[in-house]
C-alpha cells in the first residue's frame, strides 16, 4: 500500500475544494472570495464595505462571516459608471 506524503495530501485537499467550488455555486462568500468576485484587494473591499458601497456580512453561527452574493451584486450595479468616477462627478450631478 502507497502511502501519500503531507504536501500530497494538502495537494488533493486543495483539488477537492476548487473542484467542490465549481460544481457547487454557494450564496455566501468568505471575505477574500467576496473581494475576488467584485474584482478588488481585500483592503479595498474591506474600506467599500466600511463606508456602505457593499453590503455587510450575514453572521452565521459557528462559521466566519459570509457575504450574499445578490447583495453583493446589488450593490455592485448600483456603482457608478467608470466614466462618471474619472470626471470627478458623482452619477447625481
Amino acid at each position: 500500500m502507497q502511502t501519500r506524503s503531507p504536501t500530497g495530501n494538502a495537494f488533493y485537499a486543495q483539488q477537492q475544494r476548487e473542484l467542490r467550488c465549481r460544481s457547487q455555486p454557494r450564496r455566501g462568500l468568505r471575505r477574500t472570495e467576496a473581494a475576488t468576485y467584485i474584482g478588488t484587494s481585500v483592503e479595498i473591499f474591506d474600506a467599500l464595505v466600511h463606508a456602505g458601497i457593499m453590503p455587510q456580512p450575514k453572521a452565521i453561527p459557528g462559521a466566519d462571516a459570509v457575504w450574499d452574493v445578490d447583495a453583493l451584486d446589488l450593490f455592485f450595479t448600483a456603482l457608478p459608471e467608470a466614466r462618471t468616477v474619472q470626471q470627478g462627478r458623482s452619477p447625481s450631478q
